[in-house]
């Protein structure tokens, strides 16, 4: 399954993770050591900046560019639970170095983004892994494909595959599922009344499934929904998809 090589890997845990979601850190740990990785999480780091580059703070994003960059220069590999930061690591940094007229910082962005990956694409592309080993997750869950993912990693089916490895558990498709959850960020807030009216239409797709567990790679989407999910009184539950390969419990 693995190389006898040692492997390492640097944990790009994301700011929304950290101060709201720690449980989804901690899943990212425990699959990954389960898999046989060295995790390390750079306590240097703080936000990637992606909020601000999309408010058009670019200078503001810049600044936590290069802090991003130094917390990760001497990772061998930079892992992440989020997919919408690990595009803005791997997509964006390297035009917002370019923007800045420094050689080097290009030169050091571009070098980190073909060193992060999204966690799915870790596992599978390049470690090989397919069975994290979970343990039983008796439960039906339907999987939203978030857009950063989707249109500029390009992950695919790669957590629906790690999910249906884990026993007892029931994928069920999400209709319309490549359509955006509404969330965006600050467009969630600009936007108020286009982001709820597509909120409601991903909702209602997912309660079609029947299934208690909606279930994606960005908490921050996952924030959005859950939000919706509480709202509206649903028995559903939102819950990233590696707290599901790690085990945690939805009861």
């Amino acid at each position: 399954m693995l190389s006898e090589e040692p492997v390492r890997a640097s944990l790009l845990i994301t700011c929304l993770v950290d101060t709201l979601f720690p449980d989804v850190g901690r899943a990212s740990v425990a699959v990954l050591e389960r898999v046989g990785v060295t995790v390390d999480v750079p306590l240097e780091q703080t936000c990637c900046g992606q909020m601000h580059q999309n408010a058009g703070h670019r200078s503001d994003a810049r600044r936590l560019m290069r802090r991003t960059i130094d917390a990760f220069a001497d990772a061998e590999v930079v892992v992440s639970p989020s997919p919408s930061c690990a595009a803005q690591v791997v997509h964006h940094y390297p035009a917002l170095a370019d923007a800045s007229g420094d050689p080097g910082l290009a030169r050091e962005a571009r070098a980190l983004a073909a060193r992060t990956r999204d966690l799915s694409t870790f596992l599978l592309d390049d470690l090989g892994v397919e069975d994290v080993a979970a343990p039983g997750f008796p439960h039906a869950v339907t999987y939203h494909p978030t857009c950063h993912g989707l249109r500029l990693l390009g992950i695919g089916d790669r957590p629906q595959r790690l999910l249906s490895r884990v026993p007892g558990i029931e994928l069920r498709e999400l209709p319309q599922a490549e359509s955006c959850c509404g969330f965006g960020g600050t467009f969630a807030v600009t936007n108020a009344d286009v982001s709820t009216a597509m909120m409601t239409d991903k909702l209602r797709h997912a309660a079609d499934t029947g299934a208690e567990i909606l279930t994606a790679a960005d908490s921050s989407c996952l924030m959005h929904l859950a939000g919706g999910l509480s709202r509206t009184r649903s028995r559903m539950r939102a819950m990233h998809y590696v707290e599901i390969l790690a085990g945690e419990s939805r009861s």
